[in-house]
């Protein structure tokens, strides 16, 4: 098992829940993704692996591993989720294109900054944030 896989498995046993096969093939999956999937995506994969694994199941992991903090639900305003896991890369914020759906992570420690401080400012204490700009990419602006 993988380190994150083993915190997991630690964090899911601490809840008194029940660490499965599939819960580990589904975490395994997403972890190793280097996408935002969508829980259909994650489905699929899963699916191959081991058949026996349902959409539910599926969807039932994602919700706790959002929740357990090992991964973060992206609203990209399209109807549809993306699932991505945490500590796989810097944090990020996201540029979707309301035209074609392309997204680009973006990463700018300026931004983060400005984040940081409007946070101490404001005396809050931030458990987490998500910046999303959707406008239209540069392929769609030259599209006739």
């Amino acid at each position: 098992m993988t380190k994150k896989t083993d915190k997991l498995k630690e964090y899911i046993t601490e809840q008194n829940l029940r660490w499965t096969s599939q819960r580990e093939a589904i975490a395994r999956t997403l972890f190793g993704a280097n996408e935002h999937l969508t829980t259909e995506q994650l489905f699929q994969m899963v699916h191959k692996q081991d058949p026996a694994i349902g959409y539910a199941t599926v969807a039932r992991t994602l919700r706790l591993l959002v929740d357990a903090g090992f991964c973060e639900r992206i609203d990209i305003s399209d109807g549809t989720f993306r699932y991505e896991a945490t500590g796989n890369k810097k944090h990020h914020d996201h540029l979707f294109c309301t035209r074609c759906g392309t997204f680009i992570e973006v990463y700018s420690p300026e931004l983060e900054k400005i984040q940081e401080d409007l946070v101490k400012k404001h005396g809050f204490i931030q458990e987490s944030h998500q910046l999303q700009i959707f406008g239209v990419c540069s392929t769609c602006q030259n599209k006739k």
